[in-house]
């Protein structure tokens, strides 16, 4: 079989795919075997393959290639997320283009039109995943909104609903007005952003004076329904019981007086609207005052906005600010820099808003989440310092709001059967509901006409929460065969941004539903940045298309270029040059496999260099090995890879094969090639997970392989104890061929002459090397001796001094007269430094770093002259 000089990766990369999936290596069932289960994180189904992706995945796929060398059972469950906001937007905006308006459609229309979308586009990320060489369990795909899954989140929620853990409720949400739905918490970041502080002054009722009231949204004075003052406040006493005129609308509101108020901020004063701050709402509600929402859904103004009706919040800022100022309603205005709420999905500013939600009550189910990471450690996450952030966010746990006004999602299954907000019964279909109505309302006559369920969908992450259970039917059927197998899983490859949106969620649903955790690690994976330390995104255009570089460099190289800089939770500095890296280690690792299958085999003795050289790269690769599960299991998979990178490249490539290759146009004994094929076998499994394609193609040259033989299913070489003895004794060889190899360079003594060499052998140190040492230095003729060597160039390694007689080699008059010159410059070099070093004023005066760095140049300069002389006193 004749081998490529080059090694083609995208020819392998399309093969051997098609090989692993015609052979069904990627699938699972259960066995008799030990399980072994990832999940993935679901990516959005509108999403495409970015650098975040490629790094989690990945890891993944080390994770579950690993384990599937290692005899476990690997079930990878791949799978997409419907995501409620980010695909409605996606749906209504390509409707849009087609002159097409949501609200012209009915729910079944617009349904009709996500579905034929999400059919066109949402299996692209998981296509882009193969050629990654993901290893997913294809025939597990799962989607969000698949008919099960669905039904699990609707059993979820009924269930939720009869234990009295979900309820509806009338409270201040986050409303994202682009896309028209609330929003969790979780899911607003805020940002700091400069903006202005407006200072209004509102008149008296029935007087001339005036309180004046700082605020940075002047909009919302339109919906203010009363001026709060603190009752310890001296300076406005006299207003107690007064009221005060809101400008512009010229509203009556009362002044009224709560300790909430902070005397020292601003002038003391503060305007209150109870339908678009949380903390207005709670004094609206213990003052009794009135609530008025001034904005539509979009975030323009209703009719409460006057004359500014339908106009934009935020030009309607400006345009009242105008106004205010031609009244003589705005005192001043100051640069003022606030904290502004951000939908995460739309960027749009939220905006607080009353409204009718669903919310899950959070307190209670988070407590065996909490115990399960902070102290059982029954789940463990890595790097350990995310415990804090997981502490703080479980420990101050609200309610989670999990209801979207959404058309796309799992409708919420509440179905309405009259005009009060009570008269709702909660069931898994409508048949179901149907009968509870009828028992409800005592009405026989009731028909699922008389029924109406609620337009809302539940939020993405209450699907996503039952992730782990769901993909095996475990909440639809808990006794079924694979989720007694599969679950709980063992281990989670996600991002630290999302740990509390769906790791700690999921932790929850598992111990509420199972009693057990959802899977045993977290590996929380660092955000990818490019060189200049940004976040990689498109709008920057700094983030390469992962694609391309597979293109360009190989997915092995590619995959390799991330991992060698991709530690447990810290950010990559991503630079291409890491792939090209990469794609250069797969091309030293075919360069030395083509080496070894161009050598013609003999059966010949074996040499004793050979022997020695095989007997130290087993002792090093089982001491790699060793290494390489302790990395695996504090998960530190870059540790692990730049181990193997060593081995192969420093030990096997550089040391070993130079070692055992047989001299120009001679052949190598069978035993020592056999052994070099099993060393490069061993190599080839444990690059496996990082470079599945090139070890594959690989595998397959080296031998007629049958499917059941491929290297994604053999086995992961058995790990025996070190000998750390040959170890240490040929890093010492190592110095001494280094040694040699020196001197040759320095003196030019080319390699195609042969040496003589004698140790004065102090340390009493074993010969078993000494056959490696001769190969590789070329030296004929290796002896011990008792004394030093006239005539003779030397050096050490430890406290053992070797001699090469110059006899030949060089000519000692010339080397005396070289030496000697050195010698003379370095001892004026010296004189130089210690003068300046006796200097009391020098040493006193100049910084602590420059008077260290004239002492390490004192010392260099003394070991300098010792070697020159001892050289010198060898050659006389």
């Amino acid at each position: 079989m004749t081998i490529p000089s080059q090694f083609d990766a995208k020819a392998a990369e399309g093969k051997w795919y098609e090989y692993w999936m015609k052979h069904n290596y990627f699938h699972s069932e259960p066995d008799h075997r030990t399980p072994y289960t990832i999940v993935i994180p679901p990516p959005n189904v509108t999403g495409v393959l970015h650098m975040g992706h490629m790094l989690n995945n990945t890891i993944q796929d080390v994770l579950i290639r690993r384990a599937r060398l290692k005899g476990f059972n690997a079930c990878w469950v791949p799978g997409t997320d419907h995501a409620s906001i980010a695909t409605e937007a996606k749906v209504v905006a390509k409707l849009k283009a087609e002159g097409i308006n949501k609200n012209d459609l009915t729910r079944e229309e617009f349904l009709k039109h996500a579905w034929e979308w999400t059919d066109k586009y949402g299996g692209v990320i998981l296509e882009q995943l193969k050629k990654l060489g993901a290893s997913c369990d294809w025939d597990r795909t799962k989607f969000t909104m698949d008919p099960d899954m669905s039904a699990s989140v609707i059993k979820s929620f009924v269930d939720l609903y009869n234990k009295g853990l979900i309820y509806r409720g009338y409270r201040m949400v986050n409303w994202d007005p682009e896309a028209k739905t609330t929003l969790s918490d979780e899911e607003v970041n805020y940002e700091e952003r400069q903006g202005t502080l407006y200072h209004l002054k509102y008149k008296i009722e029935g007087s001339e004076d005036y309180v004046t009231v700082a605020t940075t949204r002047p909009e919302t004075i339109l919906g203010d329904t009363a001026i709060c003052i603190n009752p310890n406040d001296e300076r406005y006493t006299h207003l107690k019981g007064k009221n005060a005129i809101v400008p512009i609308a010229n509203r009556v509101i009362p002044i009224i007086f709560d300790e909430y108020v902070d005397m020292e901020f601003g002038t003391g004063c503060l305007k209150v609207t109870p339908a678009h701050d949380v903390n207005d709402k709670e004094l609206g509600e213990r003052h009794n005052l009135e609530i008025i929402d001034i904005f539509n859904d979009d975030a323009t103004l209703n009719s409460f906005g006057l004359h500014y009706a339908g106009k934009d919040r935020f030009v309607v800022r400006d345009e009242i600010a105008n106004e205010l100022e031609t009244i003589g309603s705005l005192a001043k205005t100051e640069v003022h820099v606030n904290k502004v709420g951000t939908s995460e999905r739309t960027k749009a500013v939220i905006e607080p808003r009353l409204s009718d939600q669903w919310f899950l009550k959070m307190e209670e189910l988070a407590k065996p989440a909490i115990k399960a990471v902070l102290e059982t450690e029954e789940v463990k996450l890595y790097p350990k310092r995310f415990d804090n952030t997981y502490r703080h966010w479980m420990e101050n746990i609200r309610d989670w709001n999990i209801s979207r006004q959404l058309w796309w999602g799992q409708q919420i299954p509440a179905y309405y059967f009259g005009d009060g907000k009570e008269d709702f019964v909660v069931a898994e279909n409508a048949a179901d509901a149907l009968a509870l109505a009828k028992e409800r309302t005592g009405n026989q006559n009731l028909t699922a006409a008389d029924l109406k369920q609620d337009p809302d969908a539940l939020d993405t992450w209450f699907s996503s929460w039952l992730w782990p259970m769901a993909v095996f039917g475990g909440i639809l059927e808990p006794e079924n065969k694979d989720f007694k197998y599969y679950y709980p899983t063992n281990d989670l490859v996600t991002g630290p941004d999302i740990l509390f949106f769906w790791v700690a969620r999921m932790i929850v649903a598992g111990y509420e539903y199972t009693g057990e955790k959802p899977f045993s690690n977290v590996y929380l994976t660092g955000l990818v940045r490019d060189n200049q330390r940004r976040k990689m995104s498109k709008s920057l255009g700094n983030s390469p298309d992962p694609l391309d570089l597979i293109e360009k460099f190989g997915a092995d190289g590619v995959r390799t270029g991330l991992l060698l800089s991709a530690s447990a939770g810290n950010d990559i500095m991503f630079d291409e040059e890491l792939c090209n890296q990469g794609k250069a280690f797969a091309n030293k690792i075919w360069n030395a496999f083509r080496l070894i299958k161009g050598w013609e085999v003999s059966d010949i003795e074996q040499p004793d260099s050979a022997r020695m050289a095989i007997s130290w790269y087993e002792a090093k690769l089982n001491k790699t090995l060793a290494e390489i599960e302790d990395h695996f299991e504090k998960y530190r998979i870059s540790d692990a890879l730049m181990a193997i990178y060593k081995l192969v490249w420093d030990d096997f490539c550089s040391w070993f094969l130079e070692m055992i290759k047989p001299g120009y146009q001679q052949p190598i004994d069978r035993t020592t090639y056999d052994k070099a094929i099993e060393m490069l076998e061993a190599n080839l499994k444990l690059l496996h997970p990082f470079m599945p394609f090139l070890t594959e193609e690989i595998w397959q040259y080296i031998a007629d392989r049958k499917p059941e033989e491929a290297l994604i299913i053999s086995k992961w070489p058995i790990m025996k104890q070190a000998d750390e003895r040959l170890i240490a004794g040929f890093e010492t060889a190592t110095e001494v061929i280094s040694g040699i190899r020196t001197i040759r360079k320095d003196k030019n003594i080319p390699f195609r002459d042969s040496i003589d060499l004698k140790v004065l052998n102090n340390e009493n140190l074993s010969a078993e090397f000494d056959s490696i040492i001769m190969k590789l230095g070329n030296v004929a003729n290796l002896e011990y001796t008792a004394e030093k060597v006239n005539g003779a160039l030397t050096f050490r390694a430890g406290s053992n001094e070797y001699f090469i007689p110059v006899t030949g080699a060089v000519n000692v008059e010339e080397e005396i007269t070289k030496l000697t010159e050195e010698l003379n410059y370095n001892k004026g070099f010296l004189k130089s430094v210690q003068a300046k070093l006796s200097n009391e004023k020098f040493v006193g005066s100049a910084p602590e770093k420059v008077v260290a760095m004239e002492r390490q140049k004192e010392a260099d300069a003394l070991a300098k002259i010792a070697t020159i002389e001892q050289s010198l006193a060898s050659l006389k």
